[in-house]
């Protein structure tokens, strides 16, 4: 798919639209503010990230670029969403934030003008909202260096996902906007791995994120049935 087509203009308008919301711990992005801990910690504990050049690949308004960046990485978020990146520019600014750039441009595009420029690739919430998966995924694994991590995290595709990451986050209990969502663009963690091999990556390992409800609590486990994270390198040679 050409680097310049893989986007869904409603995607990026639906995220447009909620610009403002993302440093508000009370709005659409909560979710997203909870979760971080746990994907920071899962990131920095497989590649510790202090020191390392590190691309977030579709970071919205930094939630996770930013952290990365004050674990002590040189950051680069890149995403499509003018505005999401406005807002991460303007928060980096107000909080200070060392070490960390936003860029407008396709990964694809970014993919031919870096190859193999960044230690660790990051590409989290974002394989769900693009029409071709796949063409992020081999973008992804050419702008990692050998020997480099690429961690993704998306959402499963079953019934229990359905009714737990649509039916019940966005019309129950209203964590998230109506229509966050499209349960056809949820992606199976064996077809996510299947891409990441695809593109000459080593699967390394998948975690799951739970969630209580009742209690607010996110934790990471070995139940990949609904959200997942998957970690993968780039072979030395």
């Amino acid at each position: 798919m050409n680097q310049n087509t893989n986007v869904d203009p409603a995607e990026l308008e639906k995220f447009s639209s909620l610009a403002h919301h993302w440093w508000d711990l009370e709005s659409e992005f909560k979710p997203l503010h909870q979760i971080n801990p746990l994907r920071l910690g899962w990131i920095d504990g497989l590649a510790p990230l202090q020191g390392k050049q590190v691309l977030d690949v579709g970071c919205g308004g930094g939630i996770l670029a930013d952290s990365m960046a004050r674990k002590g990485a040189e950051v680069l978020g890149i995403d499509l969403a003018t505005k999401s990146l406005r807002v991460a520019q303007l928060h980096a600014l107000e909080a200070s934030t060392p070490n960390i750039q936003y860029r407008e441009v396709a990964v694809e595009a970014l993919a031919e003008e870096k190859p193999a420029g960044f230690d660790v690739v990051t590409c989290m919430e974002m394989l769900e909202h693009v029409p071709d998966p796949g063409s992020v995924v081999r973008a992804c694994a050419q702008l990692v260096k050998p020997g480099g991590w690429v961690f993704f995290s998306t959402i499963n595709r079953n019934p229990k996902a359905y009714a737990l990451a649509i039916v019940a986050a966005e019309y129950l209990l209203k964590m998230l906007p109506q229509g966050t969502h499209e349960f056809d663009k949820f992606i199976r963690p064996s077809e996510l791995a299947q891409h990441a091999i695809d593109a000459g990556l080593v699967v390394d390992s998948a975690k799951g994120m739970q969630h209580n409800p009742l209690s607010g609590r996110y934790w990471l486990s070995s139940d990949t049935s609904v959200n997942y994270l998957l970690a993968t390198r780039r072979p030395l040679r």
